[in-house]
């Protein structure tokens, strides 16, 4: 048929190859950051406080921090996909979402490190602290695989916001296992 115009639903060319590339790498994140927290032996100390009384506390209220600017970047992205309103929002809303997620994860590098340096891998400890360290080491994985995604060109619609979620989703279970837990147990601490 002359004239008539093809609408192609898969990838753009290259794109697959690209995708699993990136999960390939969020996979060697997740599994090496599982593997080194088993095979470590956990000190069981603190590393530091800064101004909290305890390390506990200060993995408690950064993990909280990197939740509120992870809802923040999942609104922020809702509104650039023009998925909030009927506008996409105001010029500076792209680049507060970036900074919210870099602020986001320095904010969880001295919390997991502690619990891997510190607690390491429990496996044995209890469904909770299992969940906890799967969904840890899952969340640095998806976030590396959605990092790869983001610098490549010509990715399908679906990608960053399937990444997103993925990352989002684990960043909330791994707060709901460990500083939501420890508020509902413990109470608020500074």
């Amino acid at each position: 048929m002359m004239g008539a115009q093809v609408t192609h639903t898969t990838a753009p060319r290259g794109a697959t190859g690209r995708i699993l590339l990136a999960l390939a790498a969020g996979a060697a994140v997740a599994l090496s950051l599982g593997i080194y927290g088993t095979v470590h032996d956990p000190t069981g100390r603190s590393l530091v406080t800064l101004f909290f009384t305890a390390t506990i506390h200060l993995k408690v209220w950064f993990a909280t921090a990197a939740i509120t600017l992870a809802t923040f970047q999942l609104l922020t992205a809702l509104r650039m996909y023009g998925k909030l309103g009927r506008r996409r929002g105001p010029r500076w809303i792209s680049r507060a979402h970036r900074v919210s997620g870099v602020a986001a994860f320095w904010l969880t590098i001295p919390v997991a490190y502690h619990c891997l340096w510190s607690l390491g891998f429990q496996a044995h400890s209890g469904t909770r602290i299992w969940v906890h360290g799967v969904a840890g080491c899952f969340f640095f994985g998806a976030l590396t695989s959605k990092v790869v995604l983001v610098r490549s060109a010509r990715m399908p619609n679906w990608v960053l916001p399937v990444a997103g979620g993925a990352v989002f989703t684990a960043l909330v279970v791994v707060w709901s296992t460990s500083a939501l837990w420890f508020f509902r147990t413990q109470g608020v601490h500074i």
